[in-house]
Parts: structure tokens; sequence; C-alpha cells
């Protein structure tokens, strides 16, 4: 739990936000199931939140009786005639489902899928996925998040297990006490820090990698960027370089498909998305978040800028929905902004690529025979090996470039 919303005293009512949880990498309001005045807040700050657990207990006006049936799983209701009191607890769609472990049917795989949501398909096919081997714990056998949740984690049980080569085993699972040669301190990692590690162990063992480098030009384009910066400021929104990259790279998507792909290893296939949803990688005090900038190529440089700026700032203070992370068909992580150079950005799956970018920097560069200042900005595009060539990559990396030294003023109203 992140934040309590709420103090002892305080009079709520139904529905209102009473605390925040960290659900993966969102942070998800709870809202309260009945009015009344806060006697007693049960859960602090930091602590781990089971569903049906009480977080506080409300006392009820005339106003607002207490009902005749529990109002959420784990409450409890004060007999009567005193007045109402009762506690309340996480509802269970609040919070992530119980996990069921989910065995694997060894049935033929060929056949219909199982019944699930729209929306557990749909995960099932970013995450590679074949609900075939998913046995259902809902009626009729159908697969809800719980199967699905268990499945992967299965997966990453057995994945972790060591496999022969004792010697090696031994000395990665071995504890060191670092202690012995200077003080150290130890502090939890969080679940956002958890979830980034375990989404970066995995991108980096499951894909070949290449990072394909070059840099551009955009002396021209950084004057455009302060010749309208006053201008779009006027009209609520800041102009940085990295609208002008979102415009670019949805562009080069549109003319690469190949680039704007995922690959289902259960089906064998490679699945090309019609829609250009650019994840922005930012730096926040809890760690890297990601999110998700939907139908970059239908918009124009204004609206670009607007999403962008009140996207960064909703994701800094963790107030970025869970569904405005997913989706993605490509990411741009920046570290020009806090003076990083050239990286090798880790691909964010399922995507199958990302483009870092650096820091501009004044070099000295040939120009029709003569030696020029200019601003070049360096470029890095990792990309998935099993589906994208070097070919493939270095064409998209030229397109980029010649869009950024040649941008279309007009673009810019």
């Amino acid at each position: 739990m992140v934040n309590i919303l709420v103090k002892e005293g305080d009079s709520i009512q139904k529905a209102q936000a009473i605390i925040e949880l960290e659900t993966g990498k969102a942070v998800a309001p709870i809202p309260a199931t009945s009015a009344g005045t806060v006697t007693k807040i049960i859960v602090s700050v930091g602590d781990k939140i089971s569903v049906g657990q009480a977080i506080l207990t409300v006392e009820g006006g005339a106003a607002s009786p207490a009902p005749a049936q529990p109002v959420a799983a784990g409450a409890v209701a004060a007999p009567a005639p005193r007045p109402a009191r009762l506690a309340m607890a996480v509802r269970p769609e609040t919070r992530e489902e119980t996990v069921v472990e989910a065995a694997e049917p060894e049935e033929d795989l060929s056949g219909p899928e199982p019944a699930s949501s729209p929306t557990i398909r749909r995960l099932a096919r970013e995450l590679g996925i074949n609900l075939r081997k998913i046995r259902g714990s809902a009626g009729g056998g159908r697969i809800v998040m719980s199967d699905v949740r268990g499945y992967v984690e299965r997966l990453q049980r057995q994945a972790a297990q060591p496999r022969g080569g004792g010697a090696v085993a031994k000395t990665a699972a071995a504890p060191v006490d670092y202690s012995k040669w200077g003080q150290i301190a130890r502090k939890p990692m969080t679940t956002l820090r958890k979830m980034i590690a375990q989404h970066m162990s995995d991108s980096w063992a499951a894909v070949p990698r290449v990072t394909q480098f070059d840099e551009a030009d955009i002396t021209a384009l950084n004057d455009l960027r302060k010749k309208y910066a006053e201008v779009y400021d006027k009209k609520g929104a800041r102009l940085t370089l990295t609208t002008f990259v979102l415009k670019v790279v949805a562009g080069a998507l549109k003319r690469h498909p190949v680039i704007n792909t995922s690959v289902d290893t259960a089906a064998g296939e490679v699945i090309y998305k019609e829609y250009y949803n650019i994840g922005i990688a930012v730096d926040t005090e809890q760690g890297l978040i990601v999110p998700v900038l939907r139908n970059a190529d239908q918009k124009d440089m204004f609206m670009l800028s607007k999403e962008l700026n009140d996207m960064a700032a909703k994701t800094r203070d963790r107030k970025i929905a869970l569904e405005e992370l997913q989706g993605g068909t490509f990411t741009l992580s920046n570290q020009g902004g806090i003076g990083g150079g050239h990286f090798t950005p880790v691909i964010n799956l399922p995507e199958t690529a990302i483009l870092g970018l650096g820091r501009g920097a004044m070099k000295a560069v040939v120009r029709g025979g003569k030696i020029e200042p200019r601003l070049m900005l360096p470029l890095a595009l990792s990309y998935d090996h099993r589906v994208i060539d070097g070919g493939a990559a270095v064409r998209f990396m030229i397109d980029l470039v010649q869009g950024f030294e040649n941008f279309d003023e007009k673009q810019l109203g």
C-alpha cells in the first residue's frame, strides 16, 4: 500500500477512494464500501494487503444505517441497537485474483481455444501464450486471469530451477555475507522494482538482440523547436525533442511494418500490428515506468505534445492507470534529458524493437567539403533478430535519420 487518503474522524461517502494500492506498475484507488465516519484505521503505508483484509472501521449515522448483509468479504457489522460499525475490506474485484496453480493439460493443443474473455485472449496473444495449455478454473473450464497468472508463475519457477552443472547452481544459490568486508544497509525491493527486474530478465533471456547505432543531425530541427516553443507554451503544451521523435517514429513504423510486430511463439506466427501505440520510458523515483501514447500516427504535433506532457506528469505522480501501460507496439527511451549518450536499450516485450536516444552534442561535421559545427543526436535501435533482419533495421534507421534531418515545418501548424 502506498497511500492512505483518509484519517480517523473523517466523514466518507460510499465509493470514495480511501487508500491507494500498488498493483504492478500502476497505483489503483480502493473505494469505500459504505458511508460513515472513520473510527479506526487498521492498516499502514507500506503494508501488503490481501483480498478480504480489513482496512478501517466506519461508524454510520442515521442517514446511512448498516446494511443487513456485510458490505464486502471480511466486513463485520456491530449488533443493534448500537450505531452501525463495520470494517471495510479490499473488494476482490479491486485486487489481483487469488493465484490458482494451472496444470498444463495433455489434450490435443490444436483444438479450439477454451472459453475466456477478450481481455484474456488479447493478453495471451501479447505474451505468446497458448491458452490450450491452461486449465480454466471457472465454470465450464473458462479461463480467468488467476489461471493465466498461475501458469506464467509456474513457468517462471521452472525456468529458475537449476539445470545440471551442479557447481554453477550452488554458487549462484549460495548467500553472500557482504558485511564481512564493511558496513552495509539492506532495503527491500518494491513491487515495482521486482516487476522491472523480472521483465528485463525475461527479455534478456528470450530475445536474441542486436543494437544498431547511428547519429542524426538535428541542428535545423532544434531551431524549429526553439522557434515554435513559445507558441506551444501559450496553447498549453510544451514542445520537446520527444514530440518530434514521436512524429518521425510513427511515420517510419508505417513504412517499415516489421518493426511494429510481436512474436506468437506458441502459434509460430509474427503479429503485424496496424496501429501505432508508442511507449515512453519515464524515469520516476520508484523506477522506470512505460506509459503508452496511443495512435501516435493519427495526431498532430500539438496533440502529441499535450498528451506527452500530461502522460509524463501522471506517471511521475503514480496516477497512471494500468490500461495506460498496456498495448504498446514500440518503445522510446530518451536518456538525453539527464545527460546520457550511447547505450543499448533492452527490448520491452512483447514488442520487437526499442529506440534509445542520447544527449544531442555539438560536433565538427564535414558538409559540402567544409567542417561545420552541427548538433548530432545519438540513436540506438535494439531489435529482436528472430523477426527483424539487419537490413530491415538499417533501412528503418536511415528513414529515421532522414526524418529528423528533413522535418517538414508545416507539421508544426
